[in-house]
């Protein structure tokens, strides 16, 4: 059974998985019922969470079995609840590129903002746009977020600049992507194109590029400004531990004056 979800985790189309995971959930939590990880977006409890990844990344104990968040999930719930306006301002216009299921029906409930989604083909997205060039006017949102997407772009300096273009002055994000922090630099190679190849170069098949430390750097030359948020400094280790942070992963927020 471990060995088949691994293998329909990894070989599935996006738009599919998306669609089964409305019947997975259905069953998973009373499989892994308990109360040793905590799932601050759901706010339930399990005797651990669901394995996930590649075969180069694969990470045990890190998918909650009812609303699939992720590490970097609940790590931006509790940045959005604990450090932003997100949940408190009077209103935002809100774009969110990928849209993450998680957050999908949270955010669309959610009396105080203007919320939309996009993506080149999710079948959960209001819009469906290439992000290289988004049919929207200038300065249209309050906030956006856009997680784990710049990896698969062919150019991600123009799809940053766009992001930049429709964010009003003032506004905000979060932008996640994978990052290698034992590299300086972004890799990418044109050479590298099969399946297999990305894989083990970039950690998944459809990668085509895998960031480094530079990572800010890239966001600032597209007119962003940023800021690193670290929760080891905001959450004692026994609740973090408990959500099964992931020890490397950081939130960039972009700021655009």
């Amino acid at each position: 059974m471990k060995k088949l979800y691994k293998y329909l985790l990894n070989t599935l189309p996006r738009p599919l998985l998306i669609r089964l995971s409305y019947v997975f959930r259905v069953f998973a939590p009373l499989v892994y019922k308990g109360n040793k990880v905590d799932c601050p977006v759901c706010e339930k409890s399990f005797k651990k969470f669901l394995s996930y990844g590649s075969e180069i990344t694969h990470r045990e104990n890190v998918l909650c079995p009812y609303d699939l968040t992720l590490e970097r999930h609940r790590l931006m719930w509790i940045f959005l609840k604990d450090r932003s306006n997100f949940f408190t301002a009077e209103k935002l216009d809100v774009m969110h590129i990928a849209p993450e299921q998680c957050f999908h029906g949270i955010f669309k409930k959610q009396a105080n903002l203007n919320y939309t989604t996009g993506d080149l083909e999710s079948p959960i997205a209001d819009l469906h746009f290439d992000l290289h060039s988004i049919p929207l006017k200038d300065n249209t949102y309050d906030v956006i977020f856009c997680n784990h997407v710049l990896e698969h772009v062919e150019d991600d300096k123009q799809c940053m600049q766009e992001l930049y273009r429709i964010l009003k002055p003032g506004g905000w994000g979060i932008f996640q992507v994978p990052i290698d922090t034992t590299r300086v630099e972004t890799y990418e190679d044109a050479s590298i194109i099969s399946p297999e190849e990305r894989e083990k170069h970039y950690w998944r098949f459809d990668h085509i590029r895998l960031y480094g430390l530079d990572y800010p750097r890239k966001l600032e030359a597209a007119g962003f400004e940023v800021e690193v948020y670290d929760y080891h400094k905001d959450l004692p280790k026994e609740q973090y531990e408990k959500y099964r942070f992931h020890a490397d992963e950081m939130l960039y927020i972009v700021k655009k004056k």
